[in-house]
């Protein structure tokens, strides 16, 4: 098996990483080797050894293969501002080809299980008119969504899922975080959401009192993925 994805959520802060790194542990559970990659961060802390974003140091600790942080994470900002600012403002060309050749060095790797993880949503802006979601095609993976579950999530993921097929990728599969559970209906929400997304869902993850990818990762479905 060598199975690759790009994994996007519906907005921001909707717990991408949080599932991403419940994924690669469970691949490692069920005997794989992985790897991930996360092209572009900001908000990321000084440290002696460079800039260090705390999402790329997640999905970095669930890594199998012997990766550096810079192979995870090639360009990071240290402002918490979406990445074609932060790049402006660093006087840096983000561009679809900047990130292509790191990601690529990723996938050439040939882990069992590869992740690469985007940043927000799918139309996030890098420059010109370059969005992260024109890496995903370049790269041409099948896509995991992360769907923020709230008040308002079924129209993001129904037009994140009608995005990703008009950008001619695969929706693999998509995982309900539930990060307000005392969204009205919830059931009925997630129904609907099942009937509607073009793919299966790999795993409900509820509100968890203690979130590590091993958590995470007792609620997650690998075996769903094609």
């Amino acid at each position: 098996m060598s199975a690759a994805y790009f994994i996007t959520g519906t907005d921001t802060d909707v717990g991408k990483t949080t599932i991403a790194a419940g994924l690669l542990h469970a691949a490692r559970l069920a005997g794989l080797s992985t790897a991930a990659g996360k092209p572009v961060a900001s908000g990321c802390e000084v440290t002696p050894k460079g800039l260090r974003n705390a999402d790329a140091l997640a999905l970095l600790a669930q890594c199998s293969l012997p990766l550096t942080y810079a192979e995870v994470n090639p360009v990071a900002f240290e402002p918490a501002i979406a990445p074609h600012l932060a790049a402006r403002e660093a006087g840096i060309a983000l561009t679809v080809q900047s990130l292509l050749t790191p990601m690529r060095h990723i996938l050439d790797k040939q882990a069992d299980f590869t992740l690469i993880e985007g940043a927000g949503g799918w139309r996030v802006p890098l420059a010109d008119q370059d969005n992260l979601s024109d890496l995903a095609m370049a790269l041409d993976l099948p896509v995991i969504l992360v769907v923020g579950v709230r008040l308002g999530c079924i129209n993001h993921a129904l037009l994140t899922a009608e995005a990703i097929a008009r950008d001619g990728l695969q929706l693999a599969g998509w995982v309900a975080n539930i990060i307000e559970p005392k969204t009205s209906r919830l059931e009925e929400n997630l129904a609907t959401l099942a009937e509607r997304l073009p793919a299966p869902c790999l795993g409900r993850v509820p509100k968890l009192k203690l979130v590590t990818a091993e958590t995470v990762a007792e609620h997650l479905q690998l075996d769903l993925l094609d």
